[in-house]
């Protein structure tokens, strides 16, 4: 990956629906060079997809918590992963070091709804403990970071 693709990233990252053409005349290439970019990109798995981003709130999902797992021991983990996966209120599953194993960020309708969450989360065989945060406000959420890319003072 050179600086044009990153670039070209950027670009998409801000607008995946951007047309090649329109690419090309923000990065001065051809339409056609554009778009083999975008090919290798996604074929090297660089590129894993597109997506929607939804506002959770028009939906109708008012609360965001965040929720610490830990399990009992190491051997109940794929049969948690395995629950978490197939739960659609929970948006985002990362396996951690530290006092907890997991971090679950969690959308839901009501603190009712996140109750029974978390019921259905305690349940789960090997969850020995967990904590759970709720969102006050997102300030940030950013879907990937792209080398090169400035912080902005």
């Amino acid at each position: 990956m050179d600086q044009m693709d990153c670039r070209i990233l950027h670009i998409l990252k801000d607008n995946g629906r951007e047309t090649a053409s329109d690419i090309s005349k923000k990065v001065h290439l051809s339409v056609s060079a554009v778009l083999d970019r975008i090919k290798k990109m996604e074929e090297s798995g660089l590129i894993k997809g597109y997506t929607v981003v939804v506002d959770s709130k028009a939906m109708g999902n008012d609360v965001t918590a965040l929720m610490e797992i830990s399990l009992e021991h190491p051997r109940y983990h794929d049969s948690f992963t395995e629950v978490i996966m197939g739960h659609p209120n929970i948006l985002d599953c990362y396996y951690l070091t530290g006092d907890y194993d997991f971090v679950l960020k969690i959308s839901c309708a009501s603190s009712d709804e996140l109750e029974r969450i978390h019921r259905t989360i305690k349940s789960v065989p090997g969850v020995s403990a967990t904590r759970t945060h709720f969102v006050l406000k997102e300030i940030k959420n950013t879907y990937s970071a792209i080398p090169g890319e400035a912080a902005e003072a």
